[in-house]
């Protein structure tokens, strides 16, 4: 008897094309159910991604959970109703293919009746997502350009800033116009004031939260949120457009030249020659030589402040002896306190040099005493078995709102075919559900992949034990450049208790870090229990996080 091909279906949505173009999941999961129905395939697992931009493979947990069971061999070959439904670039999908075809799994694409089984599939892969790729690239440029117009007719693109509100002039909400709030336009004026007065960035933040004022998000100002409101030419009434080109990627380094500034259409917060005053102080200010601190500071944002939890900073004093010598003393301080001031936290500064000393060596005892290291993999393993009955409870009541969802939905349906609701509302209140199911179903995704990494089998203390001990050899054998990229690849976090004394080292490993940066087993100069004796080291197959 011929064995059934099994087949994986995926299937995805995004907010925005459902809205626009009416894509279904429904409708792609039916069709692509008849097509393995037709041609006797197994339909081995179904993967739905809703209300799911297709951008990256990030927040997208069916298509990460599909990945996983091909490593697996649960099925032999993926099917998509396009080949657009697994990823938007063109690149992004050839890696995903790569992978599916590193385990053996090949994909098909049901709209355009090819699969990467045989060459002549994969070229038509490769060209047919360079069309899409194409065709969306010029849909992205269509909308830029459209932006740029409204942007040098004097209209605004995107939210608006404190001070200003978009309200709708016409019924069907296609028309704005700008307003002043004028609450948050004193905020504004206060600010440009306070900076013309002499303020700096820090005082500025740290007295309007001391007042108890908040940005437009409602957090507390920040030295970059007031830095913000005092480039913006937007309150002295311009339209500022096309700064940066794809900031989503490139963010600040995708600076352009072709800078839009013209007059907008919208009032002005503050007076041409407030904002004249203003940007001749900040260009002076801008020019003057940044605080430059002397010495190498290893754990900058990965130690956390006592009090707030905010990562802590470089910061330092500099005094005088009685003889005139200058004493130079660094530490780490609260990142909050140093942007926001003493409403929100306070410095809360440890020693630089006490705090790398104890991290270090807190370290290096995890190495040399197993005892540590031992109590460490045992309190990983009881972690992870305890997490899995509060993980099922979840995953059981997020399936329980899911079916009141479908049940609602049903009685509308129910209610809509027996005229007892009108259409517009029956659309509306549908249209309801599906957000709310959408973001349901997401949750019950991403607990789905947390309890299979918990269910996994029970780490080995020779597992942390290699790895801790490469990690700490390679931390004193390196340069300071390379310590601190290693730090900042391996640490997660490093908390202080009450007395600003290191409290825990939380360590984060996965497949990349330990293959790229830890492949090299160190070998031990003293055969002692404890220290990793040089040979084969264990392999890390899933993230792993120790806390010493």
């Amino acid at each position: 008897m011929i064995q059934k091909v099994r087949v994986a279906i995926y299937a995805r949505v995004s907010t925005e094309e459902q809205a626009e173009y009416g894509y279904s999941i429904d409708a792609q999961l039916d069709t692509l159910r008849k097509y393995c129905e037709l041609y006797s395939r197994e339909i081995a697992g179904e993967y739905v991604d809703r209300g799911v931009s297709g951008k990256s493979i990030e927040g997208r947990y069916e298509l990460q959970r599909l990945l996983l069971d091909a490593k697996d061999g649960k099925f032999d070959e993926v099917i998509v109703w396009k080949f657009n439904r697994m990823a938007r670039k063109n690149i992004d999908l050839l890696h995903i293919v790569d992978m599916l075809e590193k385990n053996n799994v090949a994909f098909r694409s049901f709209s355009e009746s090819f699969d990467t089984s045989t060459p002549t599939g994969r070229f038509a892969l490769q060209m047919m997502g360079a069309v899409s790729e194409l065709e969306r690239n010029t849909i992205v440029d269509n909308v830029k350009m459209g932006h740029k117009h409204r942007a040098k007719t004097g209209k605004h693109n995107g939210k608006v800033p404190l001070g200003y509100r978009s309200v709708k002039v016409d019924l069907r909400g296609r028309e704005s116009k700008i307003v002043i709030i004028e609450e948050e336009a004193a905020i504004v004026r206060n600010i440009f004031e306070q900076y013309s007065a002499g303020h700096g960035l820090k005082a500025i933040a740290n007295n309007l939260n001391h007042r108890g004022h908040k940005t437009r998000i409602g957090k507390p100002f920040s030295t970059c949120a007031i830095r913000d409101i005092l480039d913006n030419p937007m309150f002295v009434g311009k339209i500022r457009y096309n700064r940066y080109e794809n900031w989503a990627e490139r963010r600040r380094k995708g600076k352009t030249s072709e800078l839009i500034l013209v007059e907008g259409h919208h009032p002005a917060i503050v007076s041409d020659e407030m904002w004249k005053k203003v940007q001749l102080l900040r260009q002076k200010k801008s020019s003057m030589p940044k605080k430059r601190f002397e010495g190498e500071y290893l754990l900058t944002g990965l130690i956390r402040c006592p009090e707030c939890g905010a990562a802590m900073t470089a910061s330092r004093t500099v005094n005088r002896a009685k003889d005139g010598t200058k004493i130079v003393r660094m530490y780490y301080s609260c990142g909050r306190f140093r942007s926001q001031g003493s409403s929100v936290c306070h410095a809360n500064s440890v020693r630089k040099d006490e705090a790398e000393k104890a991290v270090t060596e807190r370290i290096r005892q995890a190495v040399t005493q197993p005892h540590i290291l031992k109590k460490v993999v045992r309190s990983i393993n009881e972690h992870r078995s305890g997490r899995i009955k509060p993980l099922r409870d979840e995953l059981a009541a997020v399936q329980a709102r899911i079916d009141k969802l479908e049940e609602k939905k049903l009685k509308y349906l129910g209610l809509y075919e027996m005229d007892e609701i009108d259409r517009d509302l029956f659309a509306e209140r549908l249209n309801d559900l599906n957000r709310e199911l959408d973001t349901e179903l997401t949750r019950r995704s991403k607990l789905e992949l947390e309890l299979r990494d918990d269910q996994a089998e029970p780490v080995s203390y020779e597992l942390v034990r290699s790895l801790v001990g490469r990690f700490d050899t390679l931390l004193h054998r390196s340069p300071f450049p390379q310590r601190k990229t290693l730090m900042h690849l391996i640490v997660k976090k490093i908390t202080l208790d009450e007395g600003k004394c290191v409290d825990s080292v939380e360590l984060a490993f996965n497949e990349e870090t330990e293959k790229h940066f830890l492949s090299v087993a160190p070998s031990a100069e003293l055969n002692a229990e404890g220290a990793f004796p040089f040979g084969k080291a264990p392999t890390l197959k899933q993230k792993l996080s120790i806390v010493i």
